[in-house]
């Protein structure tokens, strides 16, 4: 019989906090994380389609959540750069946002596309994203801003697209 402690349990907890350990990489742990969802939500599209992934986006959002509380609690640092589990709902929520908007299809495009937006606008943190950073307790405002810069992220990939259009390219 396998008894399980609290030190153990908040192991497991950290490891899934730092998107399986994308977020302890050298350098731009946020990036990392970012790049460490992709095969996932890769897997999650083309086995679920853009609803299984939005869905799995929600439901991250809420077990990433709870999981940062313990995590958070006796921490300084209370938005830890290797916290990325953040990241990777972020970064679900952008490609699925654009996958349903579009044809809902696959594709590398998009899915590269959603990238660079997410990341363009979780590192520039443009308002309201910034402000989210620090509103309401530090397990929620954690996972806010990245939800903002996903909806951000597939807003100006919408844009983009419309005004591309409406140029007539």
């Amino acid at each position: 019989m396998i008894i399980l402690n609290h030190k153990h349990v908040l192991s497991g907890l950290r490891w899934f906090v730092a998107g399986f350990g994308s977020g302890w990489l050298p350098k731009a742990p946020g990036t990392w994380g970012s790049l460490a969802s992709l095969p996932v939500a890769t897997w999650i599209w083309l086995t679920w389609d853009w609803q299984g992934l939005m869905l799995a986006s929600v439901v991250l959002l809420g077990l990433g959540c709870a999981a940062c509380k313990p995590v958070l609690k006796d921490m300084a640092d209370q938005d830890p750069g290797w916290i990325v589990v953040d990241e990777w709902v972020g970064q679900w929520l952008c490609i699925s946002l654009l996958a349903m908007y579009g044809d809902g299809e696959f594709s590398w495009w998009l899915l590269g596309l959603s990238f660079l937006a997410f990341r363009l606008f979780d590192i520039w943190k443009p308002f309201p994203i910034r402000q989210l950073e620090h509103w309401g307790p530090a397990w929620w405002s954690i996972m806010f801003d990245d939800v903002a810069a996903g909806v951000m992220g597939a807003a100006s990939i919408f844009l983009f697209g419309f005004l591309l259009v409406l140029c007539g390219l």
